[in-house]
């Protein structure tokens, strides 16, 4: 019997730079600061922009196309970031400025849904999504005053480490790394009530 070979619709990739440089990531953070700053504002808009695509889907069952282009494209250039400074450290190319696709190592596609439950969306962003939301912050920091770092940034800084003295990223870290990420942000897709396909417990395609 054949298997059909199941795709969710929310797509994180990351594609690491060989080699990246020994020493560069000790300074990305500084490097980094003008997306930081403009990503804060973008944050913002996210949430207002899900929140209006919440009354949107709950009267008409449909996620309005400009909103969720525009989520997408917050959630794209905040992996683009990631991946370029302590979400992976994957890439010495700087990211760019835009919300849109480009070419880039690191890459987050949604599938646009023509149509949404109008009964989840009162559910899913909260109590459907409690068991993946103790998982993500145990991958990402529970943040807060006392929050201590996420496993991603953990291992991040494990292998630049590695990178410093042997000139080369862990293979095995680097996925693990971009797998806790992709389980990230497609538990931010579905709370953002991008989809409602139910995040899969899992780190790979």
């Amino acid at each position: 019997m054949s298997q059909q070979q199941y795709t969710y619709p929310v797509s994180v990739t990351g594609e690491l730079t060989e080699p990246p440089a020994r020493g560069w990531w000790l300074i990305k953070w500084l490097l980094a600061i003008p997306h930081y700053i403009i990503l804060a504002f973008l944050w913002i808009a996210f949430v207002v922009v899900t929140i209006i695509a919440f009354f949107a889907i709950l009267f008409t069952a449909k996620y309005p196309r400009g909103l969720f282009d525009f989520n997408l494209g917050v959630l794209r250039w905040t992996w683009r970031v990631g991946f370029y400074s302590y979400q992976a450290l994957g890439t010495d190319r700087y990211p760019p400025f835009t919300l849109e696709s480009v070419d880039y190592p690191a890459e987050l596609e949604i599938e646009y849904p023509e149509r949404l439950s109008q009964g989840l969306v009162l559910v899913k962003w909260w109590l459907l999504a409690i068991p993946h939301y103790i998982i993500v912050a145990f991958f990402q920091g529970s943040g807060g005053e006392r929050g201590g770092a996420g496993l991603v940034f953990i291992l991040a800084i494990f292998a630049a480490v590695a990178l410093l003295f042997t000139g080369r990223y862990p293979k095995d870290i680097f996925k693990l790394v971009v797998g806790m990420n992709r389980w990230s942000y497609r538990v931010a897709a579905y709370a953002a009530l991008m989809t409602d396909q139910y995040p899969p417990f899992r780190f790979w395609d």
